[in-house]
């Protein structure tokens, strides 16, 4: 029996709270996890699963182990490939997932210097805006706009995406321009809605003018889960859009989005960048951290959210 690699199988069972997720994200058989965790109970003595047909729980044992057993298992990660010697480049392979507007408008463009800088990291990127379940897909890190729902991640705000409100001039034709945020309740005007998180709700959103402050959500004909979707629908003039403003600029250049309501203000969405509190935060994880949040510092900088 390899010890690393049992303790890594026994890591991953109680991470992902299953035999066959734990043999999916180490590319292994179950029955290989299952032996490896079966011959590291064999040493210790000590029983630190209880299996049933339906799940796997840790036992109190098993806990106390599991907390060691990830110390030693990202000590040993320093040593081999997270040495703070300035000679030695992080390594490896990073799987991260992000929106999929902010990939295609914003990281993958700068992705050259990254490479340039970190040859050896493998970056396995996702795109998508849907809910990703971090550890059991193995993913390192996901960037997501809007509050993390699920506390039990730790996140970090790496900047705040300033809205607007925008239409396509072929609606505005065809639907008239609303001189009121309130008009788009009215009826007569639609949107594109977007929906959030696993419910699939489209929420509303928190426009103010001075004193003046509503809750404008208006009437939806379509309503998708991608933002890359969710603009190419605006643009086709299926709606009206709160778009952040990287995803806007470009369109109002060149006349195919205008701007509504300029003189309201939306309170920005704020970008996170979220991990698992027990996943070892590797070099080569915190070097793209550090790299995102430079990078999102020149396009969407943390605002203070202090009123004024």
């Amino acid at each position: 029996m390899d010890r690393i690699d049992a303790m890594q199988a026994f890591a991953r069972v109680v991470e992902t709270g299953s035999f066959t997720k734990a043999a999916d994200t180490l590319q292994m058989s179950k029955t290989s996890v299952t032996q490896l965790v079966q011959q590291l109970e064999g040493r210790l003595r000590v029983k630190l699963l209880n299996r049933t047909t339906r799940k796997v729980n840790v036992t109190a044992d098993g806990a106390a182990y599991y907390e060691r057993v990830v110390r030693l298992l990202a000590d040993l990660e320093d040593a081999e490939t997270g040495l703070s010697n300035a000679s030695t480049s992080p390594r490896g392979r990073l799987r991260v997932d992000v929106p999929s507007p902010l990939a295609r408008m914003i990281l993958v463009p700068a992705l050259p210097t990254f490479h340039a800088q970190y040859p050896d990291i493998q970056l396995d990127l996702g795109v998508s805006d849907r809910r990703v379940d971090l550890i059991g897909e193995n993913v390192d890190c996901v960037v997501r706009g809007g509050e993390i729902a699920d506390q039990s991640l730790v996140a970090r705000r790496i900047g705040d995406l300033r809205l607007g409100v925008y239409a396509a001039p072929a609606y505005l034709q065809r639907a008239g321009t609303p001189a009121h945020p309130r008009e788009l309740d009215d009826g007569h005007h639609r949107i594109v809605g977007f929906r959030w998180g696993r419910a699939g709700k489209v929420y509303p959103y928190a426009m103010r003018r001075g004193a003046e402050e509503i809750q404008a959500q208006g009437r939806y004909a379509l309503a998708v889960d991608d933002g890359n979707a969710y603009l190419a629908a605006g643009l086709a003039g299926m709606g009206v859009l709160w778009l952040p403003d990287y995803m806007a600029k470009a369109h109002v250049a060149q006349a195919e989005l205008v701007r509504l309501f300029q003189d309201w203000r939306l309170q920005p969405m704020p970008l996170y960048l979220a991990f698992p509190p027990n996943r070892h935060v590797s070099r080569k994880l915190r070097v793209f951290i550090d790299w995102v949040v430079e990078l999102m510092a020149q396009h969407a900088p943390v605002e203070d959210r202090r009123d004024g």
